[in-house]
């Protein structure tokens, strides 16, 4: 349907798996880079690095399902052949755009990166995981930019068309699409929807006639024609909103998916990106004083501009290299939390009165303790320093589930070792009281206390949502983290309340590292800190 419509601006909301990208992103694409030869499109994503693994990855396979071959109908990241044709406004560097063989180019304009929507004069704008877009940036840099070339488009609808690609966000801040619902006009849609059907009746009668060896009339032709460009003209003025469910698409995805979605994925992050319901944020949370602010992007561009990406394509994955705020001389510090069902690793460093929040990493059911040490250790293979500083408290000692006759600690530590990795473990004794880690953390990110916890973004989502939907419950006995039902497991009638173990790593990874500092993390270079933006 939101090919047919074909609106100057679509925005669709949906759950993961609806085919965003081959159903929508890549064929707008497509149709952009093909019926407006020559022209200056641009692929905006949050970081260069999600670009390189999610966006860029999905249009391409999906392209190639169609027929159209990389180095045969398009080159990426290089200079197209002399075969090719050429762009009305050649790019000055193509070591990030797309190149069809029709001369059309694609830029890919990533937010992390300073300065690339300088100078560009586009034609049209695909905006993917628009709930990680910097808005602000978004209006100043790269909205004007989308003027197109009226003498060579002007007549197409599709001339400074922008498609807008999200899951529900979780955030205000992220939520600066979600009024285009406000601006669709619900009439004209189902205008066009009528119209795009009664072409179709005509062209239908068309093709019958001629199967019949008939002359076909005049006016039939003539009809179309006007429609079609009535049609070209609705279009052009149109504003599409729609939101979708993933269990929209579940005759495609199957019952299983979606229960394994339920179980892998924090409620919270189940109930926007799989169902794609409108949440409210916790006012009163436990962590009332973090800010947008407290989170940054870190690429290490100069790695990524490095790698082959048609290799980076068909893995998927990125290790420790890609981020620019990693001192590899360093050890890492890293807090956890133990549970039956999930648990989480939070890893940091702190530098220059900051706690820089790194990546966070969690395994669920079958996948135990030593499973998410082999995650951590895959992830930080080229780590220089095979340090990690393990702050941990009672609760990792003396208990176990099931993971073996040995308690967390010795788990951990032993499966550090087995890796080749050094363990300095600091042990914190008895979890501070929740009133006390309360203030203490929430004066962190006033800036009050040595270090302010700032959380890398890219790496961080499901650790950011968990910190920023924390709630209180307020007694007799002053107040406390909301943490109902962490202990329990999920299942098909009972969807879990957005679960704290995530976060009570991030607070034992804090709490060591404000109150037992081990060593001094500040002697970073200049270059790596101004990488942090």
């Amino acid at each position: 349907m939101t090919q047919l419509i074909s609106a100057k601006t679509t925005v669709i909301v949906a759950g993961r798996r609806t085919g965003k990208t081959d159903s929508i992103a890549a064929p707008f694409v497509l149709r952009n880079m093909q019926r407006m030869v020559g022209s200056t499109g641009g692929i905006v994503v949050p970081t260069f690095k999600h670009g390189l693994t999610n966006t860029i990855p999905g249009l391409l396979a999906a392209w190639h399902r169609w027929g159209f071959l990389r180095d045969v109908h398009y080159v990426v990241g290089k200079r197209p052949p002399k075969t090719f044709g050429k762009p009305i406004i050649e790019p000055a560097d193509y070591t990030h755009v797309i190149t069809f063989y029709n001369g059309s180019v694609a830029v890919i304009i990533s937010q992390d990166r300073p300065g690339s929507s300088n100078s560009l004069t586009l034609s049209w704008l695909l905006i993917d995981e628009a709930k990680f877009i910097n808005y602000d940036k978004l209006k100043d840099e790269t909205l004007p930019a989308n003027g197109g070339i009226k003498s060579f488009f002007g007549s197409h609808s599709c001339n400074h068309s922008m498609m807008i690609l999200s899951d529900m966000p979780q955030t205000s801040k992220g939520s600066w699409f979600l009024h285009y619902r406000d601006k669709m006009d619900s009439e004209l849609i189902s205008t066009i929807e009528g119209t795009v059907y009664k072409i179709w009746q005509l062209k239908q009668r068309v093709r019958d006639l001629k199967a019949k060896g008939k002359d076909v009339p005049s006016y039939l032709r003539n009809r179309i024609r006007y429609l079609d460009r009535d049609l070209n003209k609705m279009r052009s003025v149109a504003v599409y909103y729609k939101e979708y469910s993933s269990i929209e698409n579940l005759q495609l995805l199957g019952e299983n998916y979606i229960k394994q979605m339920k179980r892998d994925l924090t409620p919270l992050t189940f109930q926007t990106s799989i169902l794609c319901q409108r949440i409210g944020i916790a006012k009163d949370g436990f962590y009332s004083s973090m800010r947008e602010k407290h989170k940054y992007d870190a690429s290490d561009f100069k790695y990524l501009d490095s790698l082959d990406w048609q290799e980076t394509f068909k893995s998927g994955t990125l290790d420790c290299r890609a981020d620019a705020d990693l001192d590899p001389l360093s050890p890492i510090c890293i807090g956890m939390d133990y549970n039956a069902n999930i648990n989480w690793l939070v890893a940091g460093q702190p530098r220059d009165g900051k706690l820089l929040v790194l990546k966070s990493f969690y395994v669920k059911y079958e996948r135990k303790l030593p499973e998410l040490v082999d995650d951590f250790c895959i992830y930080y293979k080229h780590h220089q320093s095979k340090e990690v500083v393990f702050y941990y408290d009672s609760t990792a000692l003396g208990s176990n589930y099931a993971v073996n006759e040995q308690d967390f600690h010795w788990v951990i530590k032993n499966a550090f070792e087995q890796h080749g990795w050094f363990v300095n473990d600091v042990y914190l004794g008895h979890p501070m009281k929740h009133a006390e880690k309360y203030l203490l953390i929430n004066q962190g990110f006033a800036g009050k206390q040595t270090l302010t916890p700032m959380l890398n973004r890219q790496n961080n989502d499901d650790l950011i949502l968990a910190i920023q939907s924390a709630g209180v419950i307020r007694g007799r006995n002053g107040f406390r983290k909301h943490k109902a039902g962490e202990k329990l497991a999920e299942n098909e009638e009972n969807l879990l309340e957005h679960r704290t173990d995530g976060t009570d790593a991030f607070d034992t990874l804090y709490i060591g590292c404000e109150k037992l500092p081990q060593q001094s993390f500040d002697s970073v270079s200049s270059t790596m800190i101004s990488g942090i933006s």
